[in-house]
């Protein structure tokens, strides 16, 4: 038994699968701020250049104007750019309007729904320490408790002062479940609306690109149309 009821001291005196419970939920909760570093920094960098991108073409009159705009500048709108290029040059010689913008919809849909995936990458992860861990650690506090139990019935006494120490241990694999799952719940409530934020400015910027396709389809309509009038 430990002299001493720390944390610490009751760790180092803990059964060997109450310090397994502690240590896998102690490596749970620095896995979640891990990822709450690596996908706070993800965030802004991708909003960032998703709004630089936005800014940069906002003047451009054509798809073509805008993706030289951006130039080799990475981002979800450059992706869309080049969907909807890639679409009208596929249908050359036989646009029909409702056609293309279907198709390009469709490039739309697929490239938005990669993006999400990406955004929400380790967000699983989070979701399973906040709702596994307290029970992992309740899990090590009964099986300590059933010890400690154990201990007092070798024992033959139950003087507080034998019987305390063995509780606290158990209850201690509890604590750390708690100290493991509140922040992860936290960190994932505060990243799904920061990645729903996101992914709105992700559909803005399909509206932008989808608005430059709708003046080149009806440039391209005009020029046809004087073609067929000559």
């Amino acid at each position: 038994m430990p002299r001493e009821l720390s944390p610490w001291s009751m760790f180092q005196a803990a059964d060997a699968f109450v310090k397994a419970v502690m240590i896998s939920l102690a490596f749970a909760s620095l896995v979640t701020w891990t990822i709450f570093l690596a996908k706070l920094a993800e965030l802004l960098l991708a909003r960032r250049r998703l709004n630089a991108a936005l800014g940069r073409i906002g003047r451009a009159r054509s798809l073509v104007e805008a993706q030289s705009v951006l130039g080799k500048t990475r981002s979800v709108l450059a992706a869309f750019l080049a969907a909807a290029i890639g679409e009208l040059r596929l249908s050359e010689g036989r646009l029909v309007e409702s056609g293309v913008k279907e198709r390009v919809a469709s490039h739309f849909g697929e490239i938005a729904k990669t993006e999400a995936r990406a955004v929400r990458r380790g967000m699983s992860i989070l979701a399973t320490v906040g709702s596994t861990a307290p029970f992992v650690g309740l899990f090590g506090t009964v099986w300590g408790i059933m010890n400690s139990f154990i201990g007092i019935s070798k024992a033959q006494t139950t003087n507080l002062a034998v019987v305390a120490p063995g509780i606290a241990e158990a209850l201690l694999a509890t604590a750390i479940g708690l100290a493991a799952a509140i922040p992860a719940v936290i960190i994932y409530n505060f990243f799904n609306r920061r990645t729903r934020s996101y992914l709105d400015l992700v559909g803005r910027a399909a509206g932008s690109v989808g608005r430059l396709l709708s003046r080149d389809l009806d440039r391209a309509g005009g020029v046809m149309l004087a073609r067929a009038a000559e």
